[in-house]
């Protein structure tokens, strides 16, 4: 795959992952119902999207150190053992990196 491609799509990507952190954000300040059974589940809800934002934040920062290892040469190769990671493989998880073996020792 050519660099400017993966360049491409992680920067489309990191841009997404921007805006649904946005979108969680302005959920999260949104203001609360008066009735206490509406704030119970306001608040069930809140928990939901806390969650979803931690996992945005993780991935935006996977994302970002993808695209700092494009920059550096260094894209696609396994950070543990040096291997080069498949294609395949960054097909999928364009900001892996481990190689498949690397990574289920690391779970």
């Amino acid at each position: 795959m050519q660099q400017s491609h993966i360049k491409n799509r992680l920067s489309e990507q990191l841009t997404e992952l921007i805006t649904r952190l946005e979108e969680i954000t302005r959920d999260l300040t949104s203001e609360h119902s008066a009735d206490s059974a509406e704030q119970a589940q306001e608040r069930e809800n809140d928990d939901v999207l806390n969650a979803l934002k931690v996992e945005t934040e993780i991935e935006i920062n996977q994302v970002k150190k993808a695209l700092q290892r494009l920059q550096q040469g260094e894209y696609g190769v396994c950070v543990a053992c040096g291997e080069e990671i498949p294609e395949s493989r960054l097909q999928v998880l364009p900001f892996a990196e481990l190689c498949v073996s690397c990574a289920s020792k690391s779970e």
